[in-house]
């Protein structure tokens, strides 16, 4: 459960607030102690660091519970409201996470972090042209980051501008050559383009910096099987499944953007019995 906690009873927590009770049942006015603000600040920064740590640890429940205390008590920092934002991408709450993340652009707007966040937001919405207007003033900012730039390719792979998908994950590779994930999806956009051997050639690449990850090896066997290569396929693809049951989902192939053509062909290659002994174990 998520707690939204309201600035009264935060108060009340941190012990800087407190109500005299009434005496005798007469009605007697509370005696408020004022508000230390320089204090209040200090917590609420204390509260979003922890809360930034936690979230590193996995503990995500606990990171936006944190955050979102520490939202109330220093309303004016744009980080406190920009790691608000990260943590509700992370429950999925899209609504939620691009108001906070407008609230931390509104306060520090040439942010590059938060318009990349903000893109990412819009992207899991589904809004690919506004993801890519944030995406590219973040990287109008910090035009060297390579993981924003594997960020505006897939946008731009959803949009089907390929070729300008491409020069952005190739863009990635060329500051980061372990930069794998643009290398694998660079494949992803030549098989819709109908380039089955350049798709191979990239998720091969792809081994080559990151020999234990399963989605190019995967890719590799449908491709190979597409093209009647069955045995080195079988075996490929196999092995791959064995090292993660995820890729023997094609929902969650989609949502890592396998497009229709290479889902396809993975259909009929999941339709061979030998695959099928084995989807059936998973």
């Amino acid at each position: 459960m998520l707690i939204r906690t309201s600035l009264l009873s935060a108060l009340t927590v941190i012990g800087v607030w407190t109500a005299a009770t009434p005496v005798n049942a007469q009605a007697l006015l509370p005696y408020v102690l004022p508000l230390d603000t320089e204090r209040l600040e200090e917590q609420g920064l204390a509260l979003a660091q922890e809360a930034a740590q936690l979230a590193q640890l996995q503990q995500f429940e606990l990171a936006l519970a944190q955050a979102q205390l520490a939202s109330q008590l220093v309303p004016d920092s744009a980080a406190v409201w920009g790691l608000l934002g990260s943590l509700y991408l992370q429950f999925e709450e899209f609504d939620a996470s691009i108001e906070a993340l407008n609230r931390a652009k509104a306060l520090e707007a040439d942010n590059s972090a938060v318009l990349f966040a903000l893109g990412t937001a819009h992207f899991r919405q589904g809004d690919y042209e506004q993801a890519s207007d944030f995406l590219e003033s973040g990287l109008a900012i910090e035009p060297e980051n390579p993981g924003a730039l594997f960020d505006l390719g897939n946008t731009y792979f959803k949009l089907n501008e390929f070729d300008a998908a491409i020069a952005r994950y190739q863009k990635s590779v060329d500051l980061d050559p372990e930069f794998w994930p643009s290398v694998n999806n660079i494949g992803l956009v030549e098989y819709e383009q109908g380039d089955v051997d350049g798709a191979i050639a990239r998720w091969e690449e792809s081994l080559s910096i990151a020999p234990e990850e399963p989605e190019p090896e995967l890719a590799i066997a449908v491709a190979k099987f597409s093209q009647g290569e069955e045995s080195a396929a079988l075996d490929l693809g196999i092995a791959a499944l064995e090292k993660d049951s995820r890729y023997a989902d094609i929902q969650f192939l989609i949502d890592n953007l396998w497009g229709p053509e290479l889902i396809a062909d993975t259909e009929v290659f999941f339709e061979h019995p030998d695959v099928q002994a084995i989807l059936v174990q998973l």
